[in-house]
């Protein structure tokens, strides 16, 4: 066995291994290679992306102070993950209905300093001529009841394959460090599910208000950092409007 089969069948088992369901291990086998192929796409479609975000963050950091990205992460969907989808939906379990009905098989989490940043780099990554945006859910402006606030979006971007091109969707995720942070707690809390309901419950209203502190701190440091760049004359010219006032 050369090392590509031995890859792929490594792949093979990893994936098989996801698979709790007698019917959803015949899916796959029946459908392997397709599977294969369209996480090969996504795997594409996700790189694509992380490209865009590394170079508008070179870029950034050449015609400004400081770059709006920190960090920017990526994921592609297990097939644990679909199916739980596809039954969550209750679509049909094919191929064709996978892609066309999840949109976040393919994400990329883009990871800012300020909120305000998060807006900057969205703007600049929706500018380019071949990212075509779908749908926008702003949960910074309408947070989540839980307090969960990001910005996600919805886009297609084209892969380049040896014999043509093909429009694939990611889910792009928007979040301060902060949320992010916070974000990654409350989804270990959303897995834990042997807690007793009362703890649960318990845990779940205090993430609620640290996720309203977290929004609440992003903004104080965000005011701090304005005040930082505002220039000397700027500074004395508040100043002397307190003074008036």
């Amino acid at each position: 066995m050369n090392i590509r089969d031995y890859i792929n069948q490594k792949k093979k088992e990893i994936l098989i291994r996801q698979l709790t369901s007698d019917s959803f291990r015949d899916f796959f086998e029946k459908n392997e290679s397709r599977i294969r192929t369209m996480l090969t796409y996504y795997e594409c479609a996700i790189m694509q992306i992380e490209t865009k975000f590394n170079v508008l963050n070179q870029e950034f950091s050449l015609s400004r102070e400081y770059s709006p990205i920190e960090t920017i992460k990526s994921r592609l969907k297990t097939m644990d993950s679909l199916i739980e989808k596809v039954n969550r939906y209750g679509i049909p379990l094919s191929v064709e209905s996978i892609e066309r009905n999840i949109e976040d098989i393919a994400g990329i989490r883009v990871i800012c300093g300020f909120p305000e940043d998060i807006y900057t780099v969205a703007d600049c990554f929706l500018q380019q001529d071949d990212v075509t945006l779908l749908d926008c859910k702003d949960y910074n402006k309408n947070p989540k009841k839980n307090g969960y606030r990001s910005l996600h979006l919805i886009v297609t971007v084209p892969i380049f394959l040896e014999h043509e091109k093909r429009d694939m969707k990611v889910e792009v995720q928007l979040r301060t460090i902060a949320m992010d942070f916070w974000a990654s707690l409350e989804h270990k809390l959303k897995y834990k599910k042997e807690l007793p309901a009362e703890i649960s419950d318990r845990l779940v209203d205090e993430l609620t208000r640290c996720a309203n502190i977290s929004a609440d701190l992003d903004m104080k440091m965000q005011s701090i950092r304005r005040q930082l760049s505002c220039s000397q004359s700027e500074i004395d010219e508040a100043v002397d409007l307190r003074e008036w006032m």
